[in-house]
């Protein structure tokens, strides 16, 4: 196929020696299958920001610490050097988290080479070669529903051991080669500790997966591991927890009495605020 021009300066570079075809094309990037030397790999093309279907990405970059401060001030500026700043950081950050979850043992791509924005990594193929499908496209039947669900899981958990939260996982960023599931698409995970919706997030990524799982194994809509895994965490109990999905819901009755005084203890300060406000301007003009 022809190259695309984003490809060429790797070509140049000799990181890869042809583009044998594109694979997919995602809200945030361009997928291309590529040979480098005897290997076939994937070269992930991220699109130019107004060209991207990702929002909000402001909750995304919530608690990312910024080393160089002239790069911090002017990505706060929203200068055109701190657009491109905040680009590079966005993919950098998958750079990152391919390199850390490889160091945990987590299944994702391999990361080979990140240049001039293009992020090069390794191909995940099934048993007989063929790029992998993503398990949005699979028919399952049960026991690999329940099978797939339980290694998920179980990596988000390895995952926030470390504080690593994926914040965009669903069934489209799963792969699935003859070992099972394969995460990829990280450029918006989050620290589980300097990120404020972090716990939204990972709430978010297990009922996306929970909700498709349970369409083959329809007894996974009544788990709840989302809010037992977060429990745990904050209790320091994870990953030696026994994860069961199940979580006792604690009703107790709202103590109107104490809401009130609260609400009642802020209006009497509020009115106190305000009349000294009014005696101030009052005071003022009378000695005008």
């Amino acid at each position: 196929m022809k190259i695309p021009a984003r490809l060429e300066p790797l070509i140049e570079e000799g990181l890869i020696d042809s583009v044998i075809c594109q694979l997919m094309s995602g809200k945030e990037a361009m997928i291309y299958m590529v040979s480098s030397g005897c290997d076939i790999r994937c070269a992930k093309v991220y699109k130019d920001s107004n060209k991207r279907n990702f929002h909000q990405r402001s909750s995304y970059t919530e608690g990312r610490k910024i080393k160089n401060s002239r790069r911090a001030r002017a990505m706060e500026r929203g200068s055109h050097y701190g657009r491109n700043m905040r680009e590079e950081a966005w993919q950098s950050t998958e750079v990152d988290m391919l390199c850390r979850l490889e160091r945990i043992g987590i299944r994702a791509p391999k990361f080979y080479n990140f240049f001039a924005g293009v992020l090069l990594m390794e191909l995940i193929t099934d048993s007989e070669g063929n790029a992998a499908p993503r398990l949005s496209e699979l028919m399952l039947i049960p026991k690999q529903a329940r099978t797939y669900h339980k290694l998920l899981i179980d990596q988000i958990v390895q995952m926030l051991c470390v504080g690593i939260v994926h914040g965009d996982l669903s069934p489209y960023n799963v792969l699935i080669d003859n070992q099972g599931p394969v995460i990829i698409d990280l450029p918006q995970a989050v620290s589980a500790t300097g990120n404020h919706q972090a716990r939204i997030m990972i709430k978010r990524d297990i009922d996306n997966l929970t909700t498709y799982f349970s369409r083959f194994a329809p007894e996974l809509a009544h788990s709840d591991y989302a809010a037992e895994i977060w429990s745990y965490y904050q209790r320091g109990q994870l990953p030696q927890a026994r994860l069961t999905g199940n979580v006792k819901q604690q009703e107790r009755p709202a103590n109107v009495g104490n809401v009130l005084q609260v609400i009642n203890s802020a209006l009497r300060k509020e009115i106190a605020w305000q009349r000294h406000k009014q005696t101030k301007w009052n005071n003022h003009f009378s000695q005008c």
